[in-house]
């Protein structure tokens, strides 16, 4: 097992300066305090965990803030320690970073998707202030997929899928092939665990044989070089497991056909060298066409820079070989990080930070981008996806999705554009609009101010900006025609009740209406009626009065001192206490007390739309408290896409979870969807969470939500995922 000493002592080796180890070791001795009561999943001290991802990033050569941000990764999210104590002890710079890597934990969302989508948002903002946050972000979760073996079998599917999703392909953008590879390999073993053991079985079975045959190419290579005067490091590349899958997936071919099971990389002084090391290779072993790639005269947009070719070596055996200089292979194996301008506090180079137009491009078509499914394709998509480079005709070059259309290149150039466009000239020949633009194409686009996008164009487009521009104007159509009519068939309804139309719908009355629903405005409100989404008789009231009983299948009301309900009443004891059947508050939720007449306190949400209207001199200050383990009924409600087996999914869910069903509702709805409630017995907050989070993870699942009172208003709830 590593120690904590052995971690620190690897670290600060790193730096020469005595200030620079001071700040280490009070960042550590700051994070160890506040650490101090915690363990990993594995039993071990919570600390190794942060000081294991100090050691990632002082290994990449990082500057001490860096290093100390590192180490105080966690204390805001785990522990008690606020940003303005951090900044106080360390700073504003490490402050930042620390927050940048902080997820959102504490905040409510109505689905696991919310959050992580909130939080790569939040990250994203920062990481365009300071690219550090990111860094630490990938050496934090490095770390966290090496241990992943002590956590349970549905976490590591969930953790290793949005590794491979989002931050490996972060890591290739940033040019950090080490970081990648390792994430992506663990990541792979997780996901598809027979086929990473066939894999590596089979390149276990080849290792000795393969061995040999890259001994007899180095003594080759090695004795060619000394002939020439060129000093060259000659080694056997990794094998990199996830990669030779996607080979086998796209060249659809079997493992003793992929070349990358048998390569080797070439390591010299110059780029002279470099080429002088190609022509020796070629005259060695027959090269196989079209397998040369100049990536020195052509480096990758993540800075990567080498020689490939692939050729048929000895023993008539196909061979890869990159070739590069030492500064290349730094950069190759820590991208961004191996150009580093920190470290004499000036900020990253110009040639970094246009590297960096992706992110800018991500926090641009984000801003706008609401669904949070949608986001997490488009952002998988755009980080995967590789670069075509086009002209506008006064020779501005724009960077779009390898694939996209005039109609992408039209709405790079102004939203209005793409609106408008019509048609597209491309070096001078009118081309259809899904047409795929190659690299050096001159682009001119045809526009009308009569014309308005096409449905269409959402099959044909490649970049997420446009996919949002375009569906977020037929959102907007749409909305102009619903809300009139939401407001209608609103208005219809009162009439036929003989409500005041007036006082019903007055903008404070309907502002309440729409928050005890979900919606932070009315008008999102008066769209779903107009959609059918909301029906009305949801919205007309059955009374005013608060909820003061316990329901049906809850315990019978107890004395808060005997028996407990695990409430304390602030100032008063012997009291009894009850939960409200309309809100249903459990452990974790933010609660209020309600004075009533004869019968005690009546525990309710802070949130709940009755608690609202209630007199403000009837409510008292209620804590939850230790208590023996209870269980608390919660109405949870599903939306999903309608197949056979659904509710059978759902239950196994909730059974795997540990909790009891008492009621189950469910029906099939216009346009092949479904609707299903259940009334689950659990233990607190974070149990209602992880049976929302795997609920929210079934096929077909579209939305998970609580129930916040008997009369269906919905309750934004945190995300369960951390």
């Amino acid at each position: 097992m590593e120690t904590i000493d052995g971690l620190l002592f690897e670290i600060k080796q790193h730096f020469e300066s005595e200030k620079s180890r001071e700040i280490i070791d009070k960042a550590y001795e700051f994070a160890a305090n506040a650490h101090r009561e915690q363990r990993r999943a594995s039993g071990e001290p919570y600390i190794l965990h942060p000081l294991n991802v100090a050691l990632i990033l002082s290994n990449m050569g990082m500057d001490r803030d860096t290093i100390a941000a590192a180490i105080l990764h966690d204390v805001i999210e785990d522990t008690n320690v606020s940003r303005e104590q951090l900044k106080e002890h360390f700073g504003e710079d490490i402050a930042l970073l620390v927050e940048g890597v902080t997820k959102l934990s504490k905040l409510p969302f109505r689905t696991s998707t919310d959050y992580q989508v909130e939080n790569l948002r939040k990250m994203f903002i920062v990481m365009a202030k300071d690219i550090r946050v990111i860094l630490i972000k990938l050496a934090d979760r490095l770390h966290n997929i090496r241990t992943i073996g002590y956590l349970p079998v549905d976490k590591q599917k969930r953790i290793a899928k949005e590794t491979i999703n989002i931050y490996a392909p972060i890591s290739h953008r940033l040019g950090m092939y080490k970081i990648k590879s390792e994430l992506e390999d663990l990541s792979f073993k997780v996901l598809k665990p027979d086929i990473y053991n066939r894999i590596t079985s089979y390149i276990a079975e080849q290792h000795q044989e393969s061995e040999k045959f890259i001994e007899k190419v180095k003594i080759a290579l090695q004795t060619k070089l000394l002939e020439f005067g060129i000093r060259g490091h000659i080694e056997g590349r990794p094998k990199h497991i996830y990669s030779i899958y996607q080979k086998m997936l796209v060249k659809k071919q079997p493992l003793d056909k992929i070349y990358d099971l048998r390569a080797i990389r070439i390591i010299v002084d110059s780029i002279k060298d470099c080429y002088a090391v190609l022509g020796i290779v070629h005259n060695l072993w027959k090269p196989l066409p079209n397998r040369f790639k100049d990536y020195i005269a052509n480096p990758k947009l993540n800075m990567y820079q080498s020689l490939h070719t692939t050729v048929v070596g000895p023993e008539a055996k196909t061979l890869e070989v990159q070739i590069r200089t030492w500064k290349m292979h730094n950069t190759a194996e820590y991208g961004i990080a191996a150009h580093w301008k920190y470290k004499e506090g000036k900020n990253y180079s110009d040639e970094i930070d246009e590297k960096l137009s992706w992110l800018r491009r991500i926090l641009e078509w984000q801003k706008d981008m609401h669904d949070p499914k949608e986001f997490m394709e488009s952002l998988s998509i755009d980080l995967r996806s590789s670069e075509v480079f086009v002209f506008t005709p006064k020779g501005d070059i724009k960077r779009l999705p390898r694939g996209a259309t005039p109609v992408d290149f039209a709405y790079a150039i102004h939203t209005e554009v793409g609106h408008r466009c019509v048609g597209a000239i491309v070096n001078q020949k009118i081309v259809p609009l899904d047409y795929h633009l190659k690299d050096g194409d001159i682009v001119k686009i045809i526009t009308s101010s009569k014309s308005s996008p096409s449905r269409d164009w959402l099959r044909i487009v490649k970049s997420p900006s446009a996919r949002d521009k375009i569906k977020h104007w037929f959102r907007q159509k749409e909305r102009e025609s619903l809300l009139p009519l939401g407001r209608e068939i609103l208005e219809k309804e009162l009439r036929k009740r003989g409500l005041s139309i007036k006082e019903f719908l007055s903008e404070k009355n309907l502002s309440e209406l729409a928050r005890s629903i979900g919606f932070l405005k009315p008008e999102e409100l008066l769209i779903n009626i107009g959609a059918g989404k909301i029906s009305v008789s949801q919205l007309i009231p059955k009374g005013e009065k608060i909820e003061e009983e316990i329901p049906p299948k809850q315990e019978k009301i107890q004395e808060a001192e005997k028996e407990g309900i695990g409430v304390e009443v602030e100032g008063v004891k012997g009291v009894l206490t009850r939960f409200a059947k309309c809100c249903t508050p459990i452990p974790g939720d933010d609660i209020i007390g309600y004075i009533t007449r004869g019968k005690g306190i009546t525990i309710h949400r802070a949130d709940c739309p009755n608690i609202r209207r209630a007199p403000k001199d009837r409510l008292i200050k209620v804590y939850w408290k230790e208590t023996k383990k209870t269980t608390y009924p919660v109405h949870i409600e599903i939306e999903a896409v309608d197949r056979p087996n659904l509710l059978v999914n759902v239950m196994t869910q909730v059974s795997q979870s540990r909790a009891d069903v008492c009621g189950v509702t469910g029906k099939s709805g216009r346009g092949g969807l479904a609707s299903i409630e259940l009334e689950v017995w659990i233990r607190d907050l974070e149990h209602l969470y992880s049976i929302m989070a795997k609920i929210q993870n079934i096929r077909g699942v579209i939305k998970v939500s609580r129930r916040s009172s008997k009369h269906g208003g919905k309750y934004a709830s945190s995300n369960p995922a951390s």
